[in-house]
């Protein structure tokens, strides 16, 4: 008896053990490797090729670039140089670019991935491809950073590439790259991006066309365009305050202001001609009454009232005798936030003149960094950033510099930044001051990646506190000329 019990308890722990297997086995089958939420197919080639031993797992990403890619999660967090992969534009994620050996099919940059392996077939590099230009989406079809149509975002203008690299301003990572101009087949040169006061639109005026685009912010579609007028070269403008009009500058001997109604994108006036030349700077009074226009050789600039019923001259060198001789050359100009002073950068001196409104008289001479552009003010700081392109760099692979000045003292001092700094923009909300270095000269750092249209350059980021430079520089596409900030 008690040996049938032996036998009895042995067929029943083998019948159970036997249903444990094949329930766990069922199991498996029923919930197969989700390959760090990528999609399948996706997954199986990165999680099999890249994200292994000594690449890019988390293990070893840190000596990899500090590109993990073991999820879907840990790609979105970026590399050392930004954002290796942006939804919808394969043409701008580096990724491509290192795992591509055809050369119909993008760059081809080295060294080649995977590093000590196989070269990814033709159809795994298309497979790729065709996932990040279809939105790049995880396993659930979620796609990366639009969840949020409020989101705070830096835009970059790249004037080499006819495109706008949109950032995520809590991360500081490229989103989004969106496509401007209209012209498919010619370089139209985008000069210029500014965001409304409202921050519901961002607008870009180009030196080699005649239209200014609008797009909205809340997911970077573009709205509509309006011809400005015959004249190319339009390369600034100024938003009124309500974001209801803009004011369009061509830069060019018979220079031209465009007058724009942004709600119906229609042209309202296009004046200038004989008028006035050279133009490239403008802004606005506090009342929004008269615009106030550089001309970019000279020793004055222009004073226009918003009736348009003509054009004055304001001599910044506490001369009354306008001079068209190259001598101060004003770039840009910015009003204070009282709007009791206006400040003008002249590229030629190397200074910025502090003029009072009541009356245009000259108040002070600021000296700068060599070749001072883009000027621009925090509200919260009571200072003015000053991109200085051609300051002598204090290493091998620097140039330039910012400017930062005292609003109440006119206290300078030079922060060496970039290279070739051109664009500024500031994030109050955050507390960052953004750079974007041009880069376009040869003898500036070499790009991580060769890209689709030319020499990459790249953003940088102080701490407006501190004036402490982070780190963190981000590598995007050719020439980053201008800057704005959604509010």
């Amino acid at each position: 008896m008690l040996k049938k019990l032996k036998i009895r308890r042995h067929l029943s722990f083998v019948v159970a053990s036997f249903l444990f297997i094949f329930l766990l086995a069922c199991t498996k089958d029923s919930a197969p490797p989700t390959f760090g939420n990528y999609p399948t197919e996706i997954g199986k080639i990165i999680t099999y090729k890249c994200a292994t031993p000594g690449c890019h797992n988390d293990q070893s990403y840190e000596a990899a670039d500090g590109l993990n890619l073991t999820s879907y999660a840990s790609l979105f967090l970026g590399s050392d140089n930004g954002s290796p992969v942006v939804p919808y534009r394969s043409d701008f994620s580096s990724l491509c670019y290192y795992i591509n050996t055809y050369s119909d099919l993008g760059p081809v940059n080295s060294p080649r991935m995977p590093l000590n392996g196989a070269a990814l077939s033709r159809e795994e590099v298309q497979t790729i491809k065709s996932w990040i230009d279809n939105g790049a989406p995880d396993i659930n079809g979620n796609i990366m950073w639009s969840d949020n149509p409020d989101r705070k975002k830096y835009y970059v203008l790249n004037q080499g590439c006819d495109v706008v690299t949109v950032f995520d301003a809590a991360t500081k990572l490229p989103i989004r790259y969106i496509t401007v101009g209209n012209s498919a087949n010619a370089a139209e040169s985008p000069h210029m991006i500014r965001v409304s006061p409202d921050g519901q639109y961002w607008y870009v005026i180009f030196v080699a066309n005649n239209i200014l685009q609008k797009f909205r912010t809340s997911d970077d579609s573009f709205v509509s365009q309006v011809t400005l007028g015959s004249a190319q070269n339009w390369n600034t403008m100024v938003i009124s305050n309500d974001s209801k009009k803009a004011y369009c500058v061509s830069w060019q001997t018979s220079s031209r202001l465009a007058v724009v109604n942004l709600e119906t994108m229609t042209l309202i006036n296009n004046v200038g001609g004989g008028n006035f030349s050279d133009a490239h700077g403008v802004a606005l009074n506090s009342t929004n009454d008269t615009v106030y226009i550089t001309r970019q050789t000279g020793n004055y600039i222009y004073k226009i009232d918003t009736a348009l019923n003509g054009f004055n001259e304001v001599t910044l060198d506490g001369s009354s005798l306008p001079n068209q001789t190259s001598s101060l050359d004003p770039h840009e100009i910015i009003f204070s936030a009282d709007g009791a002073y206006y400040f003008v950068t002249c590229q030629k001196s190397n200074e910025v003149k502090v003029m009072s409104t009541a009356g245009d008289v000259l108040i002070q001479s600021i000296p700068t960094g060599q070749y001072p552009l883009e000027i621009i003010k925090s509200v919260s700081k009571n200072k003015l950033y000053v991109s200085c392109q051609d300051e002598p760099g204090t290493g091998i692979n620097s140039k330039g510099c910012v400017t930062v000045i005292d609003m109440s003292t006119y206290q300078a001092a030079n922060f060496p930044v970039g290279y070739q700094p051109h664009g500024l923009a500031i994030d109050e909300t955050n507390g960052f001051l953004i750079v974007a270095s041009r880069n376009i000269s040869s003898g500036g750092p070499i790009p991580h990646h060769s890209g689709t249209c030319g020499r990459n350059g790249f953003v940088n980021y102080f701490k407006i506190s501190t004036m402490e430079l982070l780190n963190k520089k981000t590598e995007i596409a050719s020439d980053p000329y201008s800057v704005a900030v959604r509010p």
